[in-house]
This record gives structure tokens, C-alpha cells and sequence, in this order.
């Protein structure tokens, strides 16, 4: 029974309510949490500013930034019926200076990294509408979903929900492969100033190279540990590969995951390209 899940000493959450005869009925609902959690940020902040001193403490910064982006302005424009492209993109061109200004400095590498990622995410954004719409998706794939339709019927586009969480998704991975490309050029260029665009874009992308087998490989595994319930639904299903992967729940993954990847894939020869274009007009 539930009851021998708890030990005295647990904190539990009480739900209160009075029947019909007016007796009082109380029921254990769940666990508190909070004190866990409450301790886990704590250690997460110690360490960013332990270990990146300055510039974890901006990190953070640029984080709460974020969440105070998302909270109080994707969230809320979405769940009043605003389209959620628009606001996803909106949300971003928000995010996007702002933590890579607190997190990187204000120079022309930072400022470089900036363009870089607009430009990849433009393009993440086309290729997943392109996509979803080719694929026939229509968002309802999670259980979440449905949920949020019965809600607020008809008040909240479900389709472009899922495209807004593909551009939101990418958006955190992008800020680290196009600010190691933009420094790895302007180090390049200040230890050998002969260097010209094409050559310093040549040496640039053979280590952007590694930054795409790395980082593609960080997205895969990413989403793959978060759908991993639903993926063990599947080990054992009878049906063949080919009907499997035709599943919407299965399919809307698959276009999340290749599309974000392409977005970073696309976003190192990019950001490299402009930074080898700026840092050769320095000479």
C-alpha cells in the first residue's frame, strides 16, 4: 500500500477536504521536495562560482535571465494564444545577447558568437517547419499535449508549440560551439597575422570539425535520455523497424533531434566564416 512508502521523519504534502456529511478527510498526496532541491541549486551555485569565479557568477546571471525571459514572457504570450514560433523567436533574439554578453564579455568575438547563432537558429527554424509540416506532425504526440488542448481548447496552436520547443531546445547548445569557433579564429589570427580569411577558416573548421561530432553526439544522447521511458516501450515491440518509426510519438523525436542537430551542425562553418571574414579586414 502507499502507506509503506513513507517513514516517520518524511515531510509529506496533506491534501485537506470535508465530505458530504461535513467529517474532515485528510489524504497523503505526495512528498515535499523542496529542501532537496532547495540543496542541489545551492551546491550548483557554489560550484559555478567556485570554478568559473567571475564568469560562473555571470553565467548565472545570464541563466536567471533566461528563466526570467521564458517565465514571464514566452510562457505567459503562448498560453494567452500568441503564436508560438513567433514568440519562441522573439524569446531567443531576448536571450541570446543578453547571456552571451554576461557570459563572454562585450568584444567582437562575443559579438561575432551572437551572429553566428541567429543565423543557425533562423535556419533551425525554417528546416523544422519544413519538416513538421513534410512529416505530417501535428504536436499531439505527447500526452502533455492533449492535456493542454482539453484545457484551453482551440486557444493554443499544439503544431507550433513544437516547433517553438525545437528553437528553444537548440538555443542552449548553440551558445557553446559558436563562441569556441569565434575565439578559435581570432586566436588564430593574433598568433599568426599573415593569416588570410580563407586559410584561418581552413584551420578554424578542421577543429569545428570535432566541435559537430562532439556536440551532435551530446544532442542525440540528450534527447534520447529524455524520451528513454518511451524508448523501453519499444524494445520488445513485435512490429517491424519501418512501422515503428512511422509513429508520431516516435517521428516527432527523430525531426527534433536530426533538425537541432543539422542546426548545429550548420552553425560552426557559419559562425567561422564571418569570424575569418571580420578578423581578416583587421590587416
Amino acid at each position: 500500500s502507499n502507506l509503506q512508502k513513507y517513514r516517520v521523519g518524511d515531510e509529506l504534502v496533506i491534501t485537506f477536504s470535508k465530505d458530504f456529511e461535513g467529517n474532515d478527510n485528510f489524504f497523503i498526496t505526495d512528498y515535499v521536495r523542496r529542501s532537496s532541491l532547495a540543496w542541489l541549486f545551492i551546491i550548483f551555485v557554489v560550484l559555478a562560482v567556485a570554478i568559473g569565479r567571475w564568469q560562473g557568477m555571470t553565467s548565472l546571471i545570464g541563466m536567471g535571465i533566461s528563466f526570467l525571459v521564458i517565465f514571464k514572457f514566452i510562457l505567459p504570450k503562448i498560453s494567452t494564444g500568441s503564436d508560438p514560433v513567433q514568440i519562441a523567436i522573439l524569446g531567443s533574439l531576448a536571450i541570446i545577447p543578453a547571456t552571451f554578453l554576461l557570459s563572454h564579455g562585450f568584444n567582437k568575438k562575443t559579438w561575432i558568437a551572437i551572429g553566428g547563432t541567429l543565423i543557425a537558429l533562423i535556419i533551425t527554424g525554417i528546416l523544422a517547419n519544413i519538416f513538421v509540416e513534410g512529416a505530417k506532425l501535428t504536436g499531439f504526440a505527447s500526452e502533455e499535449a492533449g492535456f493542454l488542448q482539453a484545457y484551453k481548447p482551440g486557444l493554443i496552436n499544439i503544431k507550433g508549440l513544437l516547433l517553438a520547443g525545437i528553437i528553444i531546445g537548440v538555443l542552449g547548445v548553440l551558445d557553446d560551439i559558436t563562441v569556441s569557433q569565434s575565439a578559435i579564429v581570432q586566436q588564430l589570427k593574433e598568433a599568426n597575422s599573415k593569416l588570410k580569411a580563407g586559410e584561418l577558416y581552413k584551420i578554424a573548421m578542421s577543429v569545428g570539425k570535432d566541435h559537430i561530432a562532439s556536440m551532435v553526439n551530446t544532442l542525440i544522447l540528450v534527447y534520447t535520455g529524455a524520451t528513454l521511458p518511451l524508448l523501453l516501450l519499444f524494445v520488445d515491440n513485435p512490429h517491424p523497424f519501418s512501422e515503428i518509426i512511422n509513429y508520431e510519438i516516435i517521428a516527432d523525436e527523430v525531426v527534433r533531434t536530426l533538425v537541432g542537430s543539422i542546426g548545429l551542425m550548420l552553425a560552426v562553418p557559419i559562425t567561422t566564416f564571418i569570424a575569418a571574414l571580420v578578423a581578416d579586414q583587421k590587416t
